[in-house]
């Protein structure tokens, strides 16, 4: 993760530099390369700082959310208590969203001012250990920051596509007008490059994030079944009800439309999997067409335009944290497996 962050950062560094020169050169402000990137620079920051600042009132307000009282839903808020106390971390805000689909997230700009946001469905769908289960992994995206991290980070490639997008209509005063369109035309191909490469780096980040805080969760509760249970019902909820709002769907613990094609694609392919034909997925099938995605190269492709990893992954992950954990290996070796 810290090496994907840091090549982003280098990426929009240089894109900010690329572009400061040739809106110089196609504007002939007598500016040094110097003066032009810190210009940039420093709108890039105030542009970084708005988006950091506003975003977790944009999440409250577009997913409805209703902020819990104390002692409103007690088994959540003391399972949430204890989970944060073991993780070390500050009680997080409690919300319940009105929606039957089963899902949940975290938001934020501060680890000590979290929110941690569970759907109706999910409390409705799941047993308590799969809660429990998914509660620990949104503890571990509080724990890892990723709520932060993301929030920045996604605003690279959207001031990327905007910048791409200004140059587009942007007069200038140039006594040569055929030449500061051309540099404004180069610029907006470098912002487009940017934008593309930026937004690939942004969702690896996000899928790394998905596997670090399963990983998390059956670290913390020591039960990855739990979480893989949940997973599973929480792929089909969905599958049934994809209904999502499309801002916070990197937010969530399983993206909606994701699981929706999933669950379609086994459907399709159920005659492929079934090898003995009795018209059911028994464990052991679902295990050999679970490998036999997980080196597909279609799915490989489809990964990466993706904000989370393909459930399967997650659930092949998770069974190989439990059998680590049964042989006493900690923390920090189980995480080496993602």
């Amino acid at each position: 993760m810290l090496a994907t962050i840091i090549v982003t950062l280098v990426v929009f560094v240089g894109f900010l530099g690329t572009v400061s020169l040739l809106y110089s050169a196609a504007t002939d402000m007598n500016l040094s390369p110097f003066a032009t990137l810190l210009g940039s620079f420093v709108l890039a920051l105030i542009f970084l700082g708005i988006q950091f600042l506003i975003s977790p009132s944009i999440v409250a307000w577009s997913t409805r959310l209703q902020y819990l009282q104390p002692g409103q839903y007690p088994w959540l808020e003391n399972t949430v208590k204890e989970l944060a106390t073991r993780s070390s971390i500050a009680m997080p805000k409690l919300a319940i969203v009105p929606s039957p689909a089963p899902n949940a997230f975290v938001f934020g700009n501060s680890s000590s001012n979290m929110t941690l946001a569970v759907h109706e469905g999910l409390l409705r769908q799941l047993n308590e250990d799969e809660v429990r289960g998914v509660i620990a992994h949104e503890l571990g995206h509080i724990r890892h920051r990723d709520s932060i991290v993301m929030t920045v980070l996604s605003a690279i490639p959207l001031l990327a596509y905007m910048i791409a997008r200004s140059t587009m209509f942007m007069g200038t005063g140039s006594r040569d007008r055929d030449k500061s369109a051309g540099y404004l035309a180069l610029a907006g191909v470098v912002a487009l490059a940017v934008y593309f490469i930026a937004q690939l780096l942004v969702l690896r980040l996000s899928r790394l994030r998905e596997h670090f805080a399963d990983v998390y969760s059956g670290y913390l509760t020591g039960s990855p079944r739990s979480l893989e249970s949940a997973l599973t019902k929480i792929a089909y909820g969905l599958s049934i009800r994809p209904e999502s709002v499309q801002g916070v769907r990197a937010l969530y613990i399983s993206d909606p439309a994701l699981a929706k094609n999933e669950v379609e694609g086994i459907l399709e392919r159920r005659s492929e999997y079934d090898l003995d034909h009795d018209g059911v997925l028994d464990e052991r099938e679902l295990q050999l067409a679970m490998e036999k995605e997980a080196r597909s190269t279609w799915t490989g492709v489809n990964e990466a335009f993706s904000t989370h990893p393909p459930t399967f992954k997650r659930i092949l992950l998770l069974r190989q944290i439990e059998a680590e954990i049964k042989q006493g290996i900690g923390e920090e070796g189980i995480y080496k497996r993602i």
